[in-house]
């Protein structure tokens, strides 16, 4: 691969009438995505403004700012393979961004694992970040009626609240802010009526800061706006106990693993592999950074959706200074005691009593039917 390569990718996704056409047109005009391409699964879905277009040909819509806009011809494997194809050929002057909108009703899951899974596109493109769009207006009663409305809130790095400007009643937008949060705690809620929500504030969600060229952990795994959710709850708690008894939102659940000392690469292998294998279509997402023992000055890196984990990378040192090992998953329907149980046998921590310790030990499968 050339010097361009890893390339970022945007998912942008978000129940019908969410507004994804709307933001996807504002967005074509912002400078900041020059050299982007947009992966829309059908031109009559998504109305590309006409003044914009400059020519067209093999689904691939050529824009006037030099963004590109190309349609899922079979799979979206297939399509990306194109992109990096005709980067290569020299067909492609320039590939900065790719950015793949899904529909309305996608489980977003799919998408991720075709980038994070494919042997050669993994090397070729980089996961930035999973943008949502809740509409305002219908988002409550989404939320009610889908569990994949509810995924696709769980699973992203920014939620934008699109329509807000149209609700009758502000304190519903507030409610719906309140949910939002409580469901994805680590995640950025944005107001697509700010004016600041551009693509600066959109993108560049991944572990590596763009402004600075190094990775920035803590905003990767979210844990500064998950911890200004836990502060917004100690204080209002008592306005929004409703918000706990949703058909869809209870099911999910994200919450952090942390063990402060170096691990052995294989406990830490043989505990994602078991929590894949026994729970993996329960893991919407997870997100990692790990202190191995065989080398504690370079972090390991993980990232996984469902049983698709990312290959693990490693970063020349730590740049936070917080060492440790440090993992953030969002889950629907998986017994967290599970979980944390698992992590405590393997990570060697007195977090359970001893017989079932001593046991698992032994037999680490023992646990995986409780």
């Amino acid at each position: 691969m050339s010097s361009g390569f890893p390339i970022a990718v945007s998912v942008l996704t978000g129940f019908l009438g969410a507004g994804k056409t709307t933001l996807l047109n504002r967005l074509l005009r912002d400078p900041a995505l020059a050299d982007t391409a947009v992966i829309i699964n059908e031109f009559g879905e998504v109305a590309i403004d006409h003044l914009l277009v400059e020519q067209a040909s093999d689904g691939i819509i050529q824009l006037s700012d030099g963004c590109l806009c190309c349609t899922v011809r079979g799979e979206l494997v297939d399509t990306l393979a194109d992109l990096v194809d005709r980067l290569q050929t020299g067909r492609i002057a320039r590939l900065a961004r790719v950015v793949i909108e899904t529909t309305g009703l996608a489980d977003p899951a799919p998408v991720l694992q075709s980038i994070m899974a494919h042997p050669a596109l993994v090397e070729a493109f980089r996961l930035d970040g999973v943008i949502t769009l809740v509409d305002a207006v219908n988002g409550d009663a989404t939320l009610d009626a889908h569990v994949e409305a509810v995924k696709q809130a769980a699973v992203a790095d920014r939620i934008v609240l699109t329509k807000a400007d149209l609700a009758t009643d502000p304190r519903d937008v507030e409610a719906l802010r309140a949910r939002l949060r409580q469901i994805n705690p680590g995640a950025e809620l944005l107001d697509a009526g700010d004016r600041r929500t551009d693509a600066a504030a959109l993108f560049d969600c991944g572990l590596y800061n763009p402004a600075t060229k190094s990775a920035d952990v803590r905003r990767w795994l979210g844990e500064e706006a998950a911890h200004d959710h836990h502060h917004h709850d100690d204080h209002d708690h008592g306005d929004h106990d409703h918000d706990h008894d949703h058909r869809h939102d209870s099911r999910v659940r994200s919450y952090s693993l942390v063990h402060d000392g170096p691990v052995p690469f294989s406990a830490i292998e043989m505990f994602l592999d078991l929590l894949r294998s026994a729970h993996g279509e329960r893991l919407l997402r997870m997100k990692g950074v790990i202190e191995l023992l065989e080398d504690p000055s370079r972090p390991l890196v993980v990232h996984g959706v469902q049983k698709t984990l990312h290959p693990p990378a490693r970063l020349p040192s730590w740049p936070d200074g917080q060492r440790g090992t440090r993992l953030v998953l969002i889950t629907l329907d998986m017994p967290e005691d599970y979980v944390r149980r698992l992590f405590a046998a393997f990570t060697n921590r007195p977090s359970i009593d001893s017989p079932d310790r001593a046991a698992l030990e032994n037999n680490p499968l023992a646990i995986a039917g409780r």
